[in-house]
């Protein structure tokens, strides 16, 4: 069977087919392939031909990946699958060699992913580099430990509508939080800003709402509605879409409002930062029900270009002996400083595979961490504190949305 990526629509639309099958639909129509035109080329979805069938597939988005203090170029994978008729015969593994040979090229150092299965990325030297939380609220025990600013003006926009509201407050805050990515216009008009059926789940429409302080948009929400009734009471929900402010004051303004929505009994909100000022703004932080699951995963395809994007904590250097078995051009010996990333012939102060190095590079774990769970070797004294300081960030990573 032959890896390449697609020539055209057509080769894009049978390579998805793969991935459908996983959700119970048909190949999809051109009514669904119409919201990826713009955002994903077909030369970024490569898949697995028997003949003229496709078995697999895969796709990467063109990302401007927010790493601690600047910005790479990343390949958001999305839309792997193999057909279960085709399984256990390699065609992942060549499906992800083809993947990252072609982002290397294309000057992509970095690979970003929310995975299915927790298991299977590892051997492709993929590291999970954040978690993301849930909450699951009762409306009557989610008071807040202190009144914020009241004077916030919250109006309901329409999705038609939203787009110069809350692009300008997602940018200011993708710009500092690792693991967040630049939204083109198309993303929001074919990703976010439409209400299609498969996401409503039998959930209620779509909401926007835009809260202005001081008359500037400082944050906003997408919510859901989902209502229900048990003998005349309500026992439905609001779920959280993706809610985002500018300041603490904002963000705690508009969960107010989130958690304010009548006849909800709960409120409830997947793939939240694990540092979320909810769990300490609340006065029953319990009763939140915050749980932790795991978030995106990081695979450094070019480790130079990748640990040379982001800045760091300290003005000390650090040496790494880094294997990696899937990538071999990134084997050696690297000095890591404020200065520059280099391979280096002097002794290594750490020692770990490459996905361990995804693990901290977004500062979603630490080297500690790692050290701790034997998947990282200090080498020199004294080295495990010293990298952690280098690397050290003042936020944990998030991504608002699974791709």
């Amino acid at each position: 069977m032959q890896v390449r990526p697609c020539a055209n629509a057509d080769e894009m639309r049978a390579a998805f087919a793969p991935i459908w099958h996983y959700f119970g639909q048909n190949p999809p129509t051109g009514d669904v392939l119409k919201y990826f035109d713009r955002i994903l080329p077909p030369e970024r979805v490569h898949a697995a031909f028997e003949g003229d069938r496709a078995v697999a597939g895969s796709g990467v988005f063109a990302f401007d990946l927010a790493v601690p203090g600047g910005q790479v170029k990343a390949a958001g994978l999305s839309i792997v699958g193999v057909l279960p008729t085709h399984r256990r015969r390699g065609l992942l593994r060549a499906m992800m060699r083809s993947q990252i040979d072609a982002a290397r090229a294309r000057g992509e150092p970095v690979m970003v992913f929310w995975p299915s299965q927790d298991t299977i990325y590892g051997q492709f030297g993929c590291g999970m580099a954040a978690m993301a939380a849930e909450i699951d609220a009762p409306r009557d025990h989610a008071a807040a430990c202190a009144d914020g600013d009241t004077s916030a003006n919250v109006r309901l926009v329409p999705l038609s509508e939203a787009e110069p509201f809350v692009t300008a407050i997602y940018d200011r805050v993708a710009r500092q939080t690792p693991g967040m990515f630049a939204r083109s216009s198309a993303w929001w008009q074919d990703r976010l800003l439409v209400d299609q059926d498969w996401k409503r789940r039998g959930g209620g429409t779509l909401q926007c709402v835009v809260l202005e302080i001081g008359g500037e948009p400082s944050a906003y929400a997408f919510y859901r509605v989902n209502a229900a009734f048990e003998r005349g009471s309500g026992i439905g929900h609001t779920l959280v879409v993706e809610a985002i402010g500018i300041s603490p004051e904002a963000t705690h303004a508009v969960w107010r409002f989130l958690f304010g929505i009548d006849w909800m009994a709960r409120v409830k909100a997947h793939l939240l930062p694990v540092d979320h000022p909810l769990l300490l703004s609340a006065a029953e932080p319990r009763r939140l029900n915050f749980h932790l699951r795991e978030g995106i995963w990081v695979r450094l395809i070019d480790v130079e270009a990748a640990l040379s994007a982001r800045a760091y904590a300290s003005d000390d250097a650090i040496v790494i002996e880094v294997t990696d078995e899937f990538c071999s051009w990134n084997a050696g010996r690297w000095r890591v400083a404020r200065g520059g990333v280099a391979k280096t012939d002097a002794p290594a102060d750490l020692a770990c595979e490459v996905a361990s190095l995804g693990c901290v590079y977004l500062g979603g774990f630490s080297f500690a961490e790692l050290a701790r769970a034997m998947r990282v070797r200090e080498l020199a004294d004294g080295a495990i504190a010293r990298a952690d300081a280098l690397f050290r960030t003042d936020r944990k990573p998030w991504c608002p949305e699974i791709f």
